[in-house]
C-alpha cells in the first residue's frame, strides 16, 4: 500500500474547499457571538470514563480508544462535543444562571454514520444551559436557522418531534428492556404491522395509541389529529401544544412533524428538530432538548442545543466570493516591502510573484497589481 493512501472515509481538504470551510466556521462563530454565545474549546481527547459518561452505548461504539503513555489509562478521541460542554458547564463554569456556549472543532467516528460520510466531521454546535422554558428551544432554533441563512441557504424545511411522547404513552406499562427496544425499532421505521404484533396483548387504549403513532407524520394537521387521539394523556397533549407553539414561531419556514421519530430517544428529553436543505442527503442540522446531559457530572439542569458538520454544509451552500487580491513583484527593495506590508495591514491580500513564475495563476485571481510609477509603488487595476 502506498504511504500516502488515507484510511476509508478520511480525506484531505484542499485549498478552495478549506478556505470555504474556514469562512463558514468564522461566519457561524460570529453569528453565535451576536446571539450572546461564548466560545469554548474542549480537548480532542479525554480519559474514556469522563468522555463517555452518560452518553450510552451508541457513542461508545463510535469512539476511538487508545492508551495514555503517561498514565497507562484508556483515552478516547471525542465522537461528539456536547458531553464535554456539559462537563464544562457543570464543573468549570458552574454558573447559577443561564449559560450560552458554542464550539467548533473536529470529532472522530470509528464508522461513518451514513454512506459516503466522513469519519472526521468538523462539528459546530451551540447550547443553552439553565432555562427549562420553550423560550430557550426557540432561541436555539432561531440561531440554527440564522446560521444557515447567513451561509446563503434560505429555503429550508424543519421537522419537529418530541422525545416525551412515547415515554408518556408507555407510563403504567411493565415492559422489559427487550420489549422496549423492539417497540422502538418498529416505531422508528413506522412498521405498523410489527407494532400491532408487539402490542397485541395490551389494553385497547394503549394498543390504539401506539398504532396511531406510526401514522402521525406530515403537516400541521398531524397535531390536530394527535390532540384528539391522545386526549387521555395530558403529558402528550402538553408536548403537542409546545410543538404547535414552536411551529408558529417559525414564520416563513416549511415545518413538518413526525411524532414517532425516535432517533436519539435515549438522549433527548423534550422537543427535537431536524433541518433539511436541498442537496443534502440527510438532515443538515439536528438538535433539541437534553436536560439529562449534565446529571452524570453531578449537575442536572435544563439544556438545549444543536450541532452540524461544516464539512457537510460546505457541499450545499453557495461558495462565498473570494476577495480579490493584489499581485506584486518579489524584490528586496525596502520601499516595495513597506508598500506590501501597508496593504496587508489594511486587510488586503497581496500575492508576491516569485521570479520565473510570472505566467502562473492561482486561486486568488488578482484583479490589481502593485507597480512602480514615478518612484512610488502604486496599485493599478489589471
Amino acid at each position: 500500500m502506498s504511504a500516502w493512501v488515507l484510511p476509508d472515509h478520511i480525506a484531505d481538504v484542499l485549498p478552495s474547499e478549506a478556505r470555504h470551510i474556514e469562512e463558514l466556521r468564522r461566519l457561524y462563530l460570529d453569528t453565535a457571538r451576536r446571539f450572546g454565545y461564548e466560545l469554548v474549546t474542549p480537548p480532542l481527547l479525554e480519559y474514556l470514563e469522563s468522555l463517555l459518561s452518560g452518553t450510552g452505548r451508541a457513542l461508545d461504539l463510535q469512539t476511538f480508544k487508545l492508551v495514555d503513555q503517561l498514565s497507562g489509562r484508556t483515552l478516547g478521541l471525542r465522537a461528539d462535543t456536547t458531553p464535554q460542554v456539559a462537563r464544562i458547564d457543570a464543573h468549570l463554569l458552574n454558573r447559577a444562571g443561564v449559560t450560552r456556549l458554542c464550539y467548533c472543532g473536529p470529532v472522530l467516528h470509528t464508522q461513518p454514520d451514513r454512506p459516503f460520510a466522513t469519519r472526521e466531521p468538523l462539528q459546530f454546535g451551540a447550547e443553552i444551559y439553565g432555562h427549562a422554558g420553550l423560550e430557550a428551544d426557540l432561541e436555539i432554533l432561531e440561531l440554527a436557522l440564522g446560521g444557515l441563512q447567513a451561509a446563503g441557504l434560505h429555503h429550508v424545511s424543519v421537522d419537529l418531534s418530541d422525545a416525551r411522547i412515547l415515554p408518556a404513552l408507555l407510563e403504567g406499562l411493565s415492559l422489559s428492556s427487550a420489549e422496549q427496544e423492539a417497540l422502538h425499532q418498529a416505531l422508528a421505521v413506522k412498521d405498523a404491522p410489527r407494532v400491532r404484533v408487539l402490542t397485541q396483548h395490551w389494553d385497547a387504549p394503549h394498543k390504539n395509541a401506539l398504532s396511531a403513532l406510526t401514522q402521525l407524520y406530515g403537516d400541521v394537521s398531524v397535531l390536530d389529529l394527535a390532540e384528539k387521539t391522545f386526549a387521555a394523556w395530558p403529558k402528550v397533549v402538553h408536548a403537542i401544544q409546545q410543538l404547535r407553539q414552536a411551529a408558529q414561531a417559525l414564520r416563513g419556514v416549511n415545518v413538518t412533524f413526525d411524532l414517532a421519530d425516535l432517533r436519539g430517544y435515549a438522549y433527548y428529553s423534550g422537543l427535537r428538530f431536524a433541518v433539511y436543505v436541498s442537496g443534502a442527503s440527510d438532515a443538515l442540522v439536528r438538535g433539541g432538548r437534553y436536560d439529562e446531559v449534565g446529571a452524570v457530572f453531578g449537575r442536572k439542569r435544563p439544556a438545549v442545543g444543536f450541532s452540524l458538520d461544516l464539512k457537510e454544509l460546505v457541499g450545499v451552500v453557495p461558495a462565498l466570493p473570494l476577495k480579490a487580491a493584489i499581485r506584486a513583484p518579489w524584490a528586496a527593495d525596502a520601499q516595495l516591502r513597506q508598500a506590501i506590508a501597508a496593504l496587508r495591514s489594511r486587510g488586503e491580500t497581496v500575492v508576491c510573484v516569485l521570479p520565473g513564475h510570472e505566467s502562473e495563476v492561482d486561486e486568488f485571481d488578482c484583479d490589481r497589481e502593485l507597480t512602480h510609477v514615478s518612484g512610488q509603488w502604486v496599485v493599478k487595476s489589471l
